[in-house]
């Protein structure tokens, strides 16, 4: 079997799950507004055999009030985690949600972070998997038996708060905010305390990742998408960030799409920034 390190569509899942080649499919569907959605979803129907992974009990870490509101757990715990789920080191992952890649990418971004190559993103999603035909299980999957990964050299970079602070003034990198216009530019905040952005950033919604029939847009047409907006810096020159660390991963996902890649994280994001005293925050467009 091919493996898979972007993007899987459903077709192609759907061979791969006749292959008889390790293969985990995790739902990681969710809604920032009811942490049991996504539950809730994956009941009502999802793809046969896939397992659910919630966002807050198995994507986050526990919030102190300062760390922002989805923070990464430690590495070793995680890749514990992944192994419990049922994980070796030469499973193909397939990642998929009911918002677009929103959550998935996350799981797709924690995972390299893991060191584990071998993982995609369902292009489509949920959606797609049932725009081609493809039924749908409602029963939760007996569990597996725990599976032999360990963690590895991560794939990926990431800064934290005091790289990013320092960056302001070095302007040696350029933050990408993922974060809707409105928000960016500190109007209708409505999931964080502060409305604004990191002084510097320019805005790149995730959303803009995907084309009118909710895939990925082409490598060549994100490509030049982002080109424009970074003035075609290399992406080791990049940070991306967004609310919680969590669409940040999509606009990575689509940057990864595109060949470029090498762009690093900023886990907390918005939330965390804007916890920190003395934080410097910008409003409007730029």
């Amino acid at each position: 079997m091919t493996t898979f390190d972007t993007l899987i569509s459903p077709d192609e899942l759907v061979a791969a799950l006749k292959s008889g080649k390790p293969l985990l499919v995790l739902d990681c569907s969710f809604e920032l507004t009811d942490a049991q959605a996504g539950q809730r979803s994956y009941e009502g129907g999802h793809i046969p055999g896939a397992r659910y992974v919630h966002l807050d009990e198995v994507l986050s870490a526990e919030k102190t009030g300062r760390n922002g509101r989805h923070p990464l757990p430690n590495r070793e715990t995680f890749a514990a985690t992944m192994a419990q789920v049922g994980l070796d080191a030469d499973t193909q992952v397939v990642a998929y949600d009911n918002a677009g890649g929103m959550y998935a990418a996350r799981l797709w971004w924690m995972l390299r972070w893991a060191g584990h190559a071998a993982v995609a993103v369902l292009d489509g999603g949920i959606a797609a998997w049932k725009a081609a035909g493809n039924a749908l299980g409602h029963d939760t999957p007996s569990a597996l038996p725990q599976g032999s990964f360990r963690l590895k050299p991560s794939l990926v970079a990431m800064v934290s708060y005091d790289e990013v602070k320092a960056n302001i003034d070095r302007q040696d990198r350029l933050v990408l905010d993922a974060r809707a216009p409105d928000r960016f530019r500190g109007e209708n905040e409505t999931m964080d305390p502060i409305g604004g952005h990191i002084p510097g950033a320019r805005n790149r919604l995730f959303k803009d990742n995907l084309g009118s029939d909710g895939r990925f847009k082409s490598p060549a047409q994100l490509r030049e998408e982002f080109d424009a907006i970074t003035a075609c810096l290399p992406a080791a020159q990049l940070i991306n960030q967004c609310g919680s660390g969590v669409t940040a991963c999509h606009n990575l996902l689509a940057m990864e799409i595109a060949g470029l890649r090498g762009a690093a994280l900023y886990p907390g994001s918005w939330s965390e920034w804007s916890a920190q005293p003395g934080a410097p925050i910008a409003t409007g467009a730029a």
